[in-house]
């Protein structure tokens, strides 16, 4: 009989309790004027495979629903509605480009058995109709039936053939790098 720690299970991403974020940096002469907005994801999906006790054959897979990105700084609302219609239609082209796509290719655990896990995992990130090689640090914890993973990574938009939002002549721009991170839950698949 095989050893059931040994086998592969699946985890369903739970996005009610999950949190997808982006932070926009503002720059140049205006950008004391200007916001940085943090952007989160609502609409997204994805599972987690692997062995449980040594994430032996391990893959991450999300989907993110690119209309459902939407700004939660203190922005007042006129603000936050002009950069969420800014974000989706020109920078994001979510009407041509609807899904934010990750698949791993490799994770490797970088820690020993005991503790808290950490591993590198890299894969594709498409975005923007571009598929990019990221690699991010993740932690892992599995807890019975719930497994946890969280990571802080750095995208470039020009990677994606996006070009930062730049207004007031380039006065006030986006940074290229956006800070990206997630803490996700993930439930067995039943």
């Amino acid at each position: 009989m095989a050893d059931p720690a040994a086998t592969r299970v699946s985890f369903v991403i739970d996005a009610k309790v999950s949190r997808l974020t982006i932070k926009v940096t503002a720059t140049g002469i205006l950008s004391a004027l200007g916001h940085n907005p943090i952007v989160t994801a609502r609409g997204f999906s994805g599972d987690v495979e692997c062995v449980p006790d040594t994430f032996a054959d391990a893959s991450l897979r999300f989907r993110v629903r690119a209309d459902t990105l939407t700004v939660q700084d203190g922005a007042n609302e006129k603000d936050r509605r002009e950069i969420e219609r800014l974000m989706k239609g020109d920078v994001l082209e979510t009407g041509k480009f609807p899904e934010i796509v990750f698949e791993s290719t490799s994770i490797v655990v970088t820690t020993p058995a005991s503790g808290p896990r950490q591993a590198q995992v890299s894969g594709r990130l498409s975005l923007h109709g571009v598929s990019r090689e990221l690699t991010m640090p993740v932690g892992v914890a599995v807890m019975g039936t719930m497994l946890r993973a969280n990571s802080e990574f750095v995208i470039r938009q020009t990677d994606f053939g996006i070009t930062p939002v730049s207004v007031a002549g380039g006065a006030l721009k986006v940074k290229d790098d956006l800070q990206c991170a997630f803490d996700i839950v993930a439930r067995l698949r039943q």
